[in-house]
């Protein structure tokens, strides 16, 4: 900016604000409606709102990280206990959803890892690598070909099935 300035082109504000001037000595009735209303409403309203939070808040429930009671898993409950069917096919659910997370963050470590170290990241990141491997092999082995409608009794006659081949090969050899 130049050294020499117009003042009267720009201004400088004005320091302190200009307190308004009453032009009369009758007080504002709004002060009065205000005061009212505060005193007559909102005040009891308030206090009484404070004081039913508080009997609320002691005893506090928290929602997050809900843990559910283990159920006996589908091969354990007898036959014609549909309640059993049941639980034991909301335990199945609950925990392939579970194991769908755990690939998910191992696959989510993976791809920071290879971000991270850009072109050294087959040697960097060899153990992500394994342990991704490990994951989504053990997903694929539980709850792979069953497709969108699997279920427990699906999944139990799939791994039925597995273990007698894996008895089958085992003598063979």
């Amino acid at each position: 900016m130049p050294e020499d300035q117009d003042w009267e082109a720009y201004k400088v504000p004005p320091t302190r604000t200009p307190v308004s001037e009453r032009t009369t000595s009758v007080p504002n009735p709004v002060d009065y409606f205000q005061t009212a209303f505060n005193y007559v409403f909102d005040a009891p309203v308030t206090f009484i709102r404070g004081w039913i939070e508080q009997w609320q808040n002691k005893d506090k429930f928290y929602y997050y990280h809900q843990k559910f009671r283990r159920v006996p898993d589908l091969s354990q409950c007898l036959e014609g206990d549909y309640l059993c069917y049941y639980e034991a096919e909301a335990q199945w659910r609950r925990d392939r959803m579970v194991d769908q997370e755990i690939v998910e963050i191992v696959r989510e470590r993976m791809a920071a890892c290879k971000q991270r170290e850009g072109p050294s990241q087959f040697q960097n990141c060899a153990k992500e690598m394994e342990l991704l491997a490990q994951v989504t092999k053990a997903y694929q082995d539980r709850y792979g070909d069953l497709g969108y409608h699997g279920n427990a009794r699906t999944c139990l006659m799939k791994q039925k099935h597995r273990m007698m081949e894996e008895r089958k090969a085992a003598q063979e050899n």
